[in-house]
């Protein structure tokens, strides 16, 4: 280990914890000895002061980034100086520790390092992983992913919704340190704003009514490991203040506690919306905002990487074959081309929705082009469309019956299940709620 501290004290403090942990350390007081040492010795983690001599931390870390880029590099912030520590994580940064240093919180991170998977490891479940392509877009996203991975920054995934937003976040977290840990993902349109905060952070036996014994939250289930907010736009004001705290503090509250838990998480964030238009509409805060998106990975639409269709078609098919216990028909030459010139308005989810569909329908040890009814699909998009410019009915009757016809589809198709039906939509639990209110579905 390298530590890196201009006062003597620290260095010491820093020296002897790592030595009782079995660990070896070699100590510098400022940039320049750290820059000699990093040149003459290899290691497995750098501890840095932000604060140095004949420098700062922050061009420690991006000299580290240039010329030894499997070596994670943490930095010690002043108590309260968040500003710092996202600063430390964007120049790349595997973590950070706030001033007083807590003993526990150092050795936690110290333990993540030593867990993180060797680089030709990581590579091969890179390349092994389920985010299948060959196209450009998909290149770079499998890239940013094996990058982010050997990180404890907090990800903000953007992209359209069914384009694999989740599927990157399992990613992210079984090539990390954590991969050996949970994986909790939250969809926080689904939640109610009344249960919130006992979801979140538990609650004490006795703190409302029915708390008939203490309960942990998402935090607790997610701690030494990661947790992943799925359509975080969704989450109230309120509760993007509390959130905020137990991003800044690693502490959480539970409902009815006087005191606070420590919890060592990653964040993994996602939506489709945008967030920075919602910051700038004062629905979403900005402080969070920056807390959040730390590492921006964009998640490409299939739109972008057509060339990929074909793989991901044959792998999606032989998947569902093998669920429904069905011999795996071929896909045409037709069929391929109709599923290339598809505008796929919602991505993979759709694809996979189409062939499952076509699976149950067919039969047969082919599937042609007009197997997958595609056609229909478009006709009724573009029906949709002229429809809206003429006639008696009003714009906003003839879209509430199209809104209502999708809705009542999708429920068919989940049986009726609405988390499901909202998912397959791409919309939220709590938009879809207050779509069926608006149309009288709720009967």
């Amino acid at each position: 280990m390298l530590v890196v501290d201009d006062e003597d004290d620290i260095r010491e403090l820093l020296d002897m914890t790592l030595s009782r942990m079995g660990l070896d350390a070699d100590c510098a007081a400022n940039v320049a000895e750290a820059r000699l040492l990093l040149s003459e010795n290899t290691y497995q983690l750098c501890l840095t002061d932000m604060r140095l001599p004949d420098g700062d931390g922050l061009e420690l870390v991006r000299f580290i980034g240039e010329q030894c880029r499997d070596l994670p590099v943490a930095v010690i912030t002043a108590h309260g100086s968040m500003e710092n520590a996202v600063s430390a994580l964007k120049a790349g940064a595997f973590d950070y520790v706030p001033k007083p240093v807590s003993l526990e919180q150092l050795r936690a991170l110290v333990k993540s390092v030593l867990n993180l998977p060797r680089q030709d490891v990581a590579q091969n479940e890179a390349a092994s992983g389920a985010l299948l392509g060959e196209s450009q877009a998909i290149r770079q996203a499998r890239a940013m992913i094996e990058k982010v991975a050997r990180s404890q920054a907090p990800v903000y995934i953007g992209g359209e919704s069914g384009s694999g937003k989740e599927l990157a976040a399992r990613l992210i977290h079984g090539q990390g340190a954590r991969r050996d840990q949970a994986f909790i993902p939250v969809n926080c349109g689904a939640i109610p704003e009344n249960l919130m905060e006992s979801e979140f952070f538990g609650y004490k036996k006795g703190a409302f009514t029915g708390a008939d014994a203490d309960r942990g939250g998402f935090f607790q289930a997610a701690h030494g490991g990661t947790l992943f907010l799925d359509e975080v736009a969704d989450l109230p004001l309120t509760m993007q203040v509390k959130l905020l705290r137990a991003i800044q503090e690693k502490r959480v509250r539970k409902v009815g506690a006087a005191t606070e838990d420590p919890v060592d998480v990653r964040i993994i964030s996602a939506t489709h919306q945008n967030l920075k238009e919602l910051v700038a509409a004062g629905r979403f805060r900005q402080d969070l905002f920056y807390r959040l998106d730390v590492i921006e990975l964009k998640m490409p639409s299939l739109r972008e990487c057509r060339e990929d269709i074909p793989l991901l078609a044959e792998s999606i098919l032989a998947r569902l074959a093998l669920d429904s216990a069905l011999p795996m028909p071929r896909l045409t030459a037709g069929a391929l081309k109709a599923l290339g010139e598809y505008p796929f308005p919602g991505n993979v989810r759709e694809l996979e929705n189409i062939l499952e569909r076509t699976l149950a329908l067919s039969g047969g040890t082919e599937v042609s082009a007009d197997d997958l009814h595609l056609a229909s699909l478009v006709a009724s998009g573009e029906d949709a469309s002229s429809a809206s410019s003429g006639g008696e009915a009003s714009l906003q009757d003839h879209l509430d019956r199209v809104e209502k016809q999708a809705i009542m589809e999708a429920l068919q198709k989940t049986r009726f299940n609405r988390t499901a039906a909202a998912k397959l939509l791409g919309v939220t639990f709590r938009s879809l709620r207050y779509r069926m209110e608006r149309l009288g579905l709720n009967e």
